[in-house]
């Protein structure tokens, strides 16, 4: 897929996902809160890792779409309610990835995979919010 087409195809979604929103959009969608779609995020979670096991990446892809659909959601009432857009979401994913990996993005050295898992904990650890966080999983 060409950069063109994929910045298209991520246009039109972000405004199908906005018109949904919209005044003239869906009941359903327009009722939405990020509290009501907590378990549609779980479940599409579950849905990808389900297709993840199949092997098949026709169903794989769909709900990778499903997936995405939950991220847009939430980003769009989040707009809506002067929080933060997906262009932010997009910018703080990218600059989080720039900087856990400095092995790509910087100087910092490694020597393998086990040095990469090392540093991504290191610098994750001294960000905002991960001090003492520890995973669910």
């Amino acid at each position: 897929m060409t950069q063109d087409r994929t910045c298209e195809e991520w246009t039109k979604l972000v405004e199908t996902v906005a018109k949904l929103r919209g005044p003239d959009g869906c009941p359903w969608d327009r009722q939405q809160t990020h509290e009501s779609l907590r378990k549609y995020a779980i479940e599409e979670t579950y849905e990808v890792v389900e297709a993840i096991e199949t092997g098949d990446p026709v169903k794989i892809e769909d709900e990778l779409g499903d997936m995405l659909l939950q991220v847009l959601l939430h980003a769009q009432i989040a707009s809506e309610c002067g929080q933060f857009d997906i262009a932010g979401v997009c910018k703080g994913i990218r600059e989080k990835l720039q900087r856990r990996h400095p092995h790509v993005f910087a100087d910092t050295q490694i020597s393998g995979v086990e040095d990469v898992l090392t540093n991504w904990d290191k610098i994750k650890h001294t960000e905002p919010g991960y001090e003492d966080r520890k995973s669910l999983l």
